[in-house]
């Protein structure tokens, strides 16, 4: 008896542990709300002339500015760290907001990734500098845009127009850098998994759970 309870001890208590906080993170972590209720985007089409909203969707959201191509790595990066592991879900969203005249290079950077993956979930959609300026000031971050109207930063939005992220003060984090792959795959990914988590979880207690998420 005093054998099979050490064996328990030593083998069988250390994966019951580890099992159970490894999945702690997403099942008892909430994202916090760095900024409620953004408001939704302008009558800004899309390349393919279509009108994209933040409503009702999951977004991943970027500012481009008007150096597009000269930061087309940065898409790449998402693209593979994020993008390509999630965009089958049908609420999911990838808006870039561009400057209006950027339109060919938004198109070559999306031809660029259509060999690598299925590029319906990426929208680039096109607003005047005052514009950008003006729905990013209500975003009300520490982050600026830089002189380009353009960040290497990306932000998640939840359904109902709130921008996520982490506000303790030691890790404080309201966008995640593009330019750093490891950042996407660690920080962001971990952030999204529990925007996914919420999302499920709130399906499943309304016995309405879909393949959506």
């Amino acid at each position: 008896m005093k054998k099979n309870i050490v064996l328990f001890v030593l083998f069988v208590l250390p994966i019951v542990a580890y099992l159970f906080f490894a999945s702690g993170v997403n099942s008892f972590t909430k994202l916090p709300v760095i900024t409620p209720k953004i408001a939704d985007f302008g009558n800004w089409k899309s390349l393919d002339g279509k009108k994209v909203s933040l409503d009702k969707k999951i977004t991943v959201l970027g500012f481009s500015g008007s150096q597009i191509l000269n930061n087309r790595g940065n898409y790449f990066n998402l693209n593979e760290k994020i993008y390509k592991r999630y965009n089958g879900f049908e609420d999911l969203q990838f808006v870039v907001v561009c400057p209006l005249g950027t339109e060919n290079e938004a198109q070559k950077v999306l031809d660029a990734l259509r060999p690598f993956t299925d590029v319906k979930g990426w929208n680039f959609i096109f607003a005047s500098p005052e514009e950008i300026k003006t729905f990013y000031s209500q975003l009300k971050l520490k982050g600026k845009l830089d002189e380009n109207l353009g960040t290497s930063s990306v932000y998640i939005v939840d359904k109902e127009r709130n921008l996520r992220g982490r506000k303790d003060e030691k890790e404080y984090k309201e966008g995640y850098d593009t330019f750093h792959p490891s950042e996407l795959s660690n920080e962001m990914l971990d952030d999204f998994k529990i925007i996914l988590y919420e999302y499920r979880a709130a399906l499943k207690k309304n016995h309405n759970a879909t393949k959506q998420l």
